[in-house]
């Protein structure tokens, strides 16, 4: 048998990064037709060399609606506490990919039947599972367009069908969990799936936290199927427990570290104060997609109105460079809120925050209120703007939501809650937080 390889380098246009092309020349029964054609390599940080089985992945990847997502922070504001968590949804939504690609390979060679078109179409489902995000990802879900990211994911996904003439249709069908084959979903959205895998091992290597790294590669070795439904075989049980407390880790060290929630927070309520500001006191911006959004003005020449459907066109545009150019912009201000807030933002002056177990009694409530109102001299309104509270609650794992199933030596399947030990918490942790001016 001879492999002939054949390589040139050249820099993509669309952005994908420097690329190989190789066309490799082997019987056809070892690689599938699917294959057999010219490709490109990516050279990704944490899995190295990937690349995907099927030309369509590419073609998604180099659209302009696909491209945005370079422009969106995976984790938001996060990067004020980790310097190094500067990567995108861009490079997550590959990863996922990868690692949903690894396992299909592994569930096929277990013998378990998945055709090409539903291999496509759950690479396709995952490829764009977060194509519904907007600026700065979770940090302003519901903020700009108040509907959550997996919907908009959908209909940008079904506006991509049309523009590809049907070729996604059995994505979407994993993507809305209407498929017959379960466990292709699962493979998307559970709480075992490749975009946890993936977000869990870029968010630790990105931010340096060692105790979110994960084994997702013995993980995905352990996944199997049984009576249309994911599971992992008994030999997996510690890898998943690892992976559990490495999120619960991951979510109370990283995700909603104080000083993360404090930065969130302030880039919430920069944009509930501009709205107000441009809708109530006439306040210019020069962002006309930001305007459209956030329903200042009525869109000209619209047949539809100000339909999501027609947002969706100045959505598919914005991006975090988008809300940046406002708060750059806002520093000279001569609202007091939102020129505070914007400096804040801009230079990393972050509100003071204050987390606790426990509610955060009337008193001190007052306290910080009265303190903040001598100091920077505000109105009542304005001080609602700038002392924030509020909660986060979080747990390791839910057994009442589609639990991980594992498959014993015997055959016989049972929840992971079975045989979970202490380490691992399945019930509600909440933090109260406490957020105001130094």
């Amino acid at each position: 048998m001879f492999l002939c390889v054949f390589y040139s380098f050249v820099p993509i246009q669309h952005g994908i990064g420097y690329i190989q092309h190789y066309r490799t020349q082997q019987p056809s029964e070892l690689l599938p037709l699917h294959l057999m054609s010219i490709k490109k390599i990516i050279n990704d940080p944490i899995y190295g060399l990937i690349r995907f089985p099927f030309e369509i992945l590419y073609d998604i990847i180099d659209h302009p609606i696909f491209q945005r997502l370079r422009r969106i922070s995976q984790m938001g504001l996060s990067t004020y506490v980790y310097p190094g968590a500067t990567h995108s949804r861009f490079s997550h939504a590959l990863g996922a990919l990868h690692l949903m690609t690894n396992a299909i390979e592994t569930l096929k060679a277990k013998g378990n039947t998945v055709t090409d078109d539903e291999y496509q179409g759950v690479c396709i489902a995952i490829l764009l599972h977060d194509i519904g995000h907007g600026p700065f990802s979770h940090a302003l879900e519901g903020m700009i367009i108040d509907t959550s990211h997996e919907d908009i994911s959908l209909l940008l996904m079904e506006k991509l069908n049309i523009e590809y003439k049907g070729q996604l249709d059995t994505a979407i069908s994993i993507f809305t969990s209407k498929h017959p084959k379960k466990y292709l979903t699962q493979l998307v959205s559970s709480q075992l799936d490749m975009d946890r895998m993936d977000y869990l091992t870029r968010d630790s290597y990105y931010s340096g936290v060692a105790e979110g790294v994960i084994g997702y590669k013995r993980i995905i070795s352990m996944i199997n199927v049984s009576d249309n439904q994911l599971v992992i075989e008994e030999k997996g049980i510690f890898s998943i427990e690892k992976f559990l407390v490495a999120r619960h880790i991951m979510y109370w060290q990283v995700y909603l570290h104080k000083n993360s929630i404090a930065a969130e927070q302030m880039l919430k309520k920069f944009i509930q104060r501009l709205k107000f500001l441009v809708v109530n006191e006439d306040y210019q911006i020069e962002n006309e997609t930001l305007c459209q959004l956030i329903g200042i003005k009525a869109v000209k020449n619209s047949k539809n109105g100000d339909t999501l459907n027609h947002k969706l066109e100045y959505f598919t545009k914005l991006d975090d460079i988008d809300v940046f150019q406002i708060i750059k912009s806002s520093i000279t201000s001569a609202d007091q809120v939102l020129r505070m807030l914007a400096l804040g933002l801009l230079n990393r002056r972050l509100f003071k925050v204050i987390l606790q177990k426990e509610p955060f009694d009337s008193d001190l409530l007052a306290e910080v209120r009265q303190n903040v109102k001598i100091t920077k001299v505000l109105s009542k309104s304005e001080l609602d703007d700038i002392i924030i509270s509020g909660k986060e609650t979080t747990k390791a794992y839910d057994p009442a939501y589609n639990e991980i199933k594992v498959l014993s030596k015997l055959g016989r399947v049972a929840p992971m809650s079975e045989h979970l030990d202490m380490l691992v918490n399945i019930t509600d942790i909440t933090k109260y937080y406490l957020c105001y001016p130094k």
